[in-house]
C-alpha cells in the first residue's frame, strides 16, 4: 500500500480564521499529523501560505475538505512524499 507521508501545499486563505486555528483544524484531520504553517504574503483580504503536513498516511481528501470549509483555496501541491509500505 502506498502512503502519503508529506505534503507541501500553496494555499490562499482569508484572514479569519487565524493561522493557529487554521493549522489546528488541519492537524485534527488525522492522528499524529504534524502541520507547519508559513505565511508567505498578506494583502487586504487574504494570506498566501505554505502548509507542510506530515503523518503516517496523510488523507489528502480530508485535508482539501478542511481547507475548503475554512475558506481556503488550494493553489498547488508543491511537494509530495509517498512510501510503498508493502
Amino acid at each position: 500500500m502506498v502512503s502519503v507521508k508529506r505534503l507541501i501545499l500553496d494555499v490562499l486563505k482569508p484572514h479569519v480564521p487565524n493561522s493557529l486555528d487554521f493549522a489546528r483544524t488541519l492537524a485534527e484531520q488525522g492522528a499524529g499529523y504534524r502541520v507547519n504553517f508559513t505565511v508567505i504574503e498578506v494583502d487586504e483580504n487574504t494570506e498566501t501560505v505554505e502548509i507542510v503536513i506530515e503523518g503516517e498516511d496523510v488523507d489528502f481528501d480530508a485535508i482539501t475538505q478542511a481547507l475548503s470549509s475554512l475558506g481556503g483555496s488550494l493553489h498547488s501541491i508543491d511537494q509530495v512524499e509517498v512510501v510503498n509500505d508493502a
